[in-house]
C-alpha cells in the first residue's frame, strides 16, 4: 500500500481516531452491546474454540469482546503500529501487518473472519485480491462477517467522507457483485438500526422506521421502488461452500 494511506494509518490512532472518542470505558461498554446484538447472533452455529481471524482489528474492541464471550481462538492484523500497540496491553493475540500481504501470504485458514470498517479503505483494483483471499483463507463452511458505509444511507455522507481513508463505497447490491464474484454464497445483509434495548432504544428505533417510511415514499414516487437497507452502514455476512 504505498500511497497516501500509508502515511495516514501511520499515526492513525493518535492523529484521528482518539479525537472522534475517548474510547473510555462507556464507551466500551457500548460497543460490546452493540456486538452483542449484530454480530453473536452470526456466530451462534460457531463453537467457542472456532478460529477468528479480524482483519484490521484497531485497538482490539471486537477482540477483546469474542474473548469476554468465551471465543479463546483469535487473532487481529492490523496496519496502525499504534493500534496493534493498544491491542497487545490487553493481552490479545494481534500482528502488525498489511491486510493484503498477510492474506496473500498466511497458510492458516479460519472459521470466521471479521473484517469491521475495513474493505471501504481500499481502491476497486485492489478489491479481487481482498476478497478472493478471505474467501482462500477461510475454511468449508467459514463466514465472512464485515461493516461498511452504506453508499444507499439516507445519513450516510458523513461516514463516507469523515475519512480521507475511504476510497470504496458500497451498497448491498455492489458487495453481493463482488462477493459472488469470488465464490461465496448464503449472503445476508442487516441494517445497522437503533436496537429496543431499553426506553430510549425503543423511541429511536421507532422513529428510525417512521423517516425509512417517509424516504421510501420519495424513493417509491421517483423510481417504482423501495429500498431494505438505509442505515448510513451495513453488515454484510457470507458463507464459503
Amino acid at each position: 500500500m504505498s500511497d497516501f494511506r500509508q502515511l495516514l494509518y501511520e499515526k492513525y490512532f493518535s492523529s484521528f481516531k482518539s479525537h472522534l472518542s475517548t474510547f473510555d470505558d462507556k464507551v466500551i461498554r457500548n460497543q460490546h452491546t452493540m456486538y452483542k446484538l449484530q454480530y453473536l447472533p452470526l456466530l451462534k452455529s460457531y463453537n467457542k474454540s472456532a478460529s477468528i481471524l479480524e482483519l484490521g482489528c484497531g485497538p482490539g474492541i471486537l477482540l477483546d469482546f469474542l474473548r469476554d464471550k468465551g471465543f479463546g481462538n483469535t487473532l487481529g492484523i492490523d496496519l496502525s503500529a499504534e493500534q496493534v500497540e493498544n491491542a497487545s496491553e490487553k493481552k490479545l493475540n494481534v500482528e502488525l501487518a498489511n491486510v493484503l500481504d498477510y492474506i496473500k501470504s498466511t497458510e492458516k485458514t479460519f472459521d470466521i473472519i471479521f473484517a469491521i470498517d475495513l474493505i471501504e479503505h481500499f481502491h476497486k483494483d485492489e478489491l479481487i485480491p481482498l476478497f478472493e483471499g478471505i474467501y482462500n483463507n477461510l475454511r468449508i463452511g467459514g463466514a465472512f462477517v464485515f461493516h461498511t458505509p452504506n453508499g444507499l444511507g439516507i445519513n450516510a455522507n458523513r461516514i463516507i467522507y469523515g475519512d480521507l481513508t475511504h476510497s470504496t463505497i458500497f451498497t448491498p447490491n455492489s458487495a453481493m457483485q463482488i462477493l459472488k464474484l469470488v465464490g461465496f454464497n448464503e449472503i445476508k445483509f442487516f441494517e445497522t438500526e437503533p436496537y429496543a434495548k431499553d426506553v430510549n432504544g425503543t423511541l429511536r428505533l421507532l422513529l428510525w422506521k417512521i423517516v425509512k417510511l417517509f424516504f421510501n415514499v420519495i424513493r417509491l414516487i421517483e423510481t417504482g421502488g423501495t429500498e431494505k437497507i438505509l442505515t448510513q452502514n451495513f453488515i454484510g455476512y457470507a458463507k464459503k461452500g
